[in-house]
């Protein structure tokens, strides 16, 4: 009856405890389908928030995995770095031979496109610059003995605060009206060529709570919290087992005997006594 009593007390507390333990250590895919070099970004900017993040490949690419309990932070993070950067076509791979005859509208969307992409990328490698996006217009004439239309192009920056517009500026209207057919002489026709720059909100580390049972706790502490379950668990345990023992001498008496009988000195028994 005794041992019934201490298993009845001892599982449930056991069981809420395995399970706070495991709902800290579950993992969770945050990227998925990246490069070698995109998932490098991603895991040295995490670290740099010391949020701990690990690497997993497969045939689609490399997934970044962390835990459960930072997801929050990280995505915020990622976020207001620009990772991971989005992934983008050149000319080479828009214009690759795949046997299908093209028409000249489709050419010249994919010829827009491709334009569009190499800029972006180029602008992407300014240091400073998070998101870079350049929408182009070539020269067309709409409709017959109509005027051509003139090139035209919007460029889009969204940068970091060590990022100062006012320098780059003139040298980004030299590289787009110089990289587009009809714009050499752009360069300081606002009209033909507009810049839009955008400070990027800045991470800022927030106190997250996070849901243990009934409550909320902040995450920064669920370490503690886990080691603190641990150690109540261990003094419960033994806090139990001692009042047993102290308020049950059959059992003590017993649990004693048992421990005499498997004892080493009883388990050998004297050579004399086996010939006997």
């Amino acid at each position: 009856m005794i041992d019934g009593m201490m298993m009845r007390l001892l599982y449930p507390t056991l069981l809420a405890v395995l399970l706070f333990l495991g709902g800290c250590s579950d993992e969770i895919e945050l990227h998925g389908k990246l490069s070698e070099n995109d998932a490098n970004e991603v895991i040295a900017e995490l670290a740099n928030k010391n949020i701990e993040a690990t690497k997993r490949s497969d045939k689609e690419g490399v997934s970044v995995v962390l835990s459960a309990s930072d997801i929050n932070r990280a995505v915020r993070v990622l976020g207001a770095a620009g990772l991971p950067r989005r992934a983008r076509t050149n000319l080479g791979e828009i214009f690759k031979k795949e046997g299908v005859i093209s028409t000249p509208l489709e050419e010249r969307a994919r010829y827009i496109y491709a334009l569009s992409q190499e800029l972006e990328s180029t602008l992407s490698q300014i240091d400073g610059v998070i998101v870079a996006r350049v929408h182009v217009v070539l020269p067309e004439r709409v409709a017959p003995g109509e005027p051509v239309q003139p090139a035209s192009a919007a460029v889009f920056i969204k940068h970091a605060a060590s990022l100062d517009p006012d320098v780059v500026l003139p040298r980004i209207r030299r590289m787009v009206s110089s990289s587009i057919p009809g714009m050499a002489s752009a360069f300081a026709n606002t009209e033909k060529l507009s810049v839009v720059f955008v400070d990027a909100m800045a991470y800022r580390e927030q106190e997250v709570l996070a849901h243990v049972g009934p409550f909320l706790i902040p995450e920064s502490r669920l370490g503690a919290l886990k080691g603190w379950a641990i150690a109540f668990t261990v003094v419960t345990l033994l806090v139990a087992l001692g009042l047993v023992l102290w308020l049950c001498p059959n059992f003590r008496r017993r649990l004693l005997a048992r421990a005499a009988l498997n004892s080493p000195e009883n388990s050998i028994s004297p050579i004399g006594e086996r010939g006997a």
